[in-house]
């Protein structure tokens, strides 16, 4: 008998704790925030770019050039040397750096590319509006690739396999500095990292912790989601500071575009992608945590509240695609020359 009424109260139980996940969820999404979806076929709609929809010839090529470092003037920098997708998809140092170890003039920090596609815009200022156009932008700048649009085409047009694959990629196009970007852009919409958090959301109740899910109700309440929101956990602009002021604004000059918005960074892996903030200004996820109640919420944040949201963070770090790290097509006598000048 005691055993029969033991097994009622775990059910009991039981049922409480799914219903109380229940609400959280629904909580949840009532704060935006969404999960990427189990399906196939319902993520490939958000992926996906009807100006360049993704094929497998476009991201085996992209993902050929993206860690070709012949599209640098040096030879020697690729997209994956500051987007590394061994390391959470950047480069886990304060400032981008880039052609003769060159820093970024702002001291901006190089953000993460997996889950990018889920940003509404590109850049910290959010001057790019998609990955394709982001993905020209790096080649060209002195202070990172250092490339010559010009250049960069002729490597491509240099080598037979490349121009092959061009023409299987995007039949009828001629190679540009545009349709290089294309193909790296479709590569890059597939390195999303579903997690824990995705199942969760997506009505798997023990797939969070006791204390993840009370990390979460924190991040909610406290209003986290107010900007870190939608599948990408933050990829729109937003003021920063919005209303504290923020402890590192001296290092760098960056303010954001002409309106002083800035792209809310990502949180989905964020214990992989330290340091943080745009300028690279701490390496400690809690201070990071505390920085933005100060100066995005006007709150000064309890050490209880800041050491839970960090708790849920766990629940962010997802399962990254399996990339294999591809042979290149070998150069050709026409082949530009690396600079190192």
């Amino acid at each position: 008998m005691r055993m029969i009424k033991n097994i009622a109260v775990a059910a009991a139980l039981v049922s409480v704790s799914a219903v109380a996940s229940d609400a959280l969820i629904q909580k949840a999404k009532q704060a935006g925030l969404k999960p990427i979806p189990k399906k196939m076929s319902e993520l490939y709609k958000l992926i996906d770019n009807p100006k360049n929809p993704i094929t497998k010839e476009k991201i085996e090529l992209g993902k050929k050039l993206y860690f070709d470092p012949r599209l640098s003037k040096s030879h020697l920098i690729s997209c994956n040397t500051c987007h590394n997708l061994a390391t959470g998809g950047d480069d886990n140092i304060p400032v981008a750096t880039g052609h003769k170890w060159a820093h970024n003039p702002h001291h901006l920090n190089s953000p993460t590319v997996y889950n990018a596609v889920f940003n509404s815009r590109q850049f910290w200022d959010g001057r790019s509006p998609d990955l394709e156009d982001q993905a020209t932008g790096p080649i060209q700048a002195p202070v990172e690739m250092a490339m010559d649009k010009e250049k960069a085409v002729e490597v491509v047009n240099s080598i037979p396999e490349y121009k092959m694959a061009f023409e299987k990629a995007f039949p009828g196009e001629k190679i540009t500095i545009k349709t290089i970007g294309k193909a790296i852009g479709a590569f890059e919409r597939t390195l999303v990292t579903p997690s824990r958090y995705d199942d969760y959301l997506n009505g798997d109740s023990n797939a969070l912790t006791k204390a993840e899910k009370e990390g979460l109700k924190t991040f909610i309440e406290v209003g986290c989601a107010s900007c870190h929101n939608g599948v990408g956990l933050g990829g729109g602009m937003a003021p920063f500071p919005a209303v504290g002021k923020y402890k590192y604004a001296n290092i760098g000059d960056f303010h954001g575009d002409k309106n002083g918005m800035v792209k809310v960074p990502t949180l989905r892996n964020i214990l992989e992608t330290a340091p943080y903030f745009h300028n690279g200004a701490t390496y400690d996820i809690k201070e990071a945590i505390a920085i933005m109640g100060e100066a995005q919420l006007g709150k000064k944040l309890t050490q209880k509240q800041i050491d839970s949201i960090a708790t849920f963070f766990k629940a962010l770090t997802g399962k990254k695609p399996y990339i294999r790290y591809p042979m290149l097509p070998v150069e050709t006598a026409a082949t530009p020359k690396p600079n190192l000048d």
